[in-house]
């Protein structure tokens, strides 16, 4: 097999800009690995129209029409095939992000070999809810990629048949620092302001302690929407006013790019992860790890398989609950700095490793198949 042939193409979901200011956790997990990906100059995006794509030479930004009669992802999706069928190269791998109901589509299309990349609870998306579902991508697929050992249980329940086509992928960070940062007094929350981030857990707790540590900050980073600051609903607006009304400890960012994230991240002494909703991966989590910070979080979803004991997990999580738990860390200064180090040096969500171990399968199906 000659390598140089391999040509790779990646589908974005619609909602998902793939821009260097605006990039959400999907965009931002395919940019890493793209990053040390040995393919990389034989790989295209294709995705939603941006004004400022990461790798602007690997992406192809597509505008939505009304008059395609489409969906927006169905858009996308034949907007592709349009440029791959047209390529005389017919040996390209097709591989598709958080949009299960698509491989029906696609697979009907075309012949290319297609694999899927599962970012959320399969059993809660479109095309992939029902056994029946998800057997049936097993059948059209040739990999299935799942974020977290926790999603892949969910992927597999109630299936005995082609688990070999299942793998665990992990989202990769890229560690951009090679020494562990010089910390403020500084406790951070990074997410989308929705009831499932528990925002409004984080938010409380704040508000009860910040005027007992009057040299502590409490920052607050995100925004409803995913990419941008239009928070036009009830639960964000209350939230922000709430936020604010603390004082000048409280510090709300709004929504930031990742470099923002990353350094705010770097600066943290703590960052509270206080999700209701079963997280599918927590690459906030990671990247916490990766900064060094003392992480206090939601035992749910895929959180427990990145923290470990290398953070502070907490079933249930509720006000009451978290509330102690930052306090003994704001006081506890070798506690803190014991959780901050086992973070830092137990971190293991390379994006080098990551992209390493997905070029390895990307060689593996391109040789079964070509």
């Amino acid at each position: 097999m000659n390598n140089t042939k391999m040509k790779i193409n990646i589908l974005l979901p619609y909602k998902e800009k793939f821009d260097k200011n605006r990039a959400s956790s999907v965009s931002i997990t395919v940019r890493n690995n793209l990053s040390y990906s040995k393919y990389l100059d034989q790989i295209k995006i294709f995705g939603q129209n941006v004004e400022k794509p990461l790798f602007n030479d690997n992406f192809i930004g597509l505008r939505y029409s009304i008059l395609s009669f489409k969906g927006k992802n169905e858009f996308l999706a034949h907007e592709m095939l349009k440029v791959i069928t047209r390529d005389a190269d017919k040996k390209q791998l097709i591989e598709i992000h958080n949009r299960p109901y698509l491989i029906d589509i696609i697979t009907k299309e075309n012949k290319f070999p297609t694999s899927l990349f599962l970012h959320n609870d399969p059993q809660t998306m479109k095309g992939s809810k029902s056994i029946r579902d998800r057997e049936k991508i097993l059948q059209r697929c040739v990999a299935i990629f799942c974020v977290s050992e926790f999603i892949k249980k969910k992927f597999i329940e109630g299936i005995n048949k082609n688990l070999d086509k299942i793998h665990v992928l992990y989202n990769g960070v890229d560690r951009k620092i090679k020494k562990f940062p010089k910390k403020k007094k500084e406790v951070l929350f990074v997410g989308r302001l929705v009831p499932e981030k528990g925002v409004h857990i984080y938010v409380e707790a704040v508000n009860a302690i910040a005027h007992k540590y009057p040299e502590w900050s409490f920052s607050l980073i995100g925004s409803f929407r995913l990419g941008d600051n239009k928070n036009k609903n009830v639960y964000a607006d209350t939230i922000i006013k709430k936020f604010r009304s603390i004082g000048t400890q409280a510090h709300f960012y709004g929504f930031q790019n990742h470099k923002f994230v990353e350094e705010k991240m770097q600066n943290a002494c703590i960052v509270v992860i206080p999700s209701l909703w079963e997280e599918p991966f927590g690459l906030v989590a990671a990247e916490a790890m990766s900064s060094g910070a003392c992480i206090i979080a939601s035992k749910v979803g895929g959180i427990p398989e990145i923290i470990k004991d290398n953070g502070i997990l907490i079933d249930n999580i509720n006000y009451e609950k978290l509330l102690p738990k930052i306090e003994n860390l704001i006081n506890d200064n070798k506690m803190r700095q014991k959780y901050q180090m086992k973070a830092w040096k137990n971190f293991k969500f390379f994006s080098s490793k990551s992209s390493k171990n997905l070029d390895h399968f990307r060689k593996i199906i391109h040789s079964e198949y070509f």
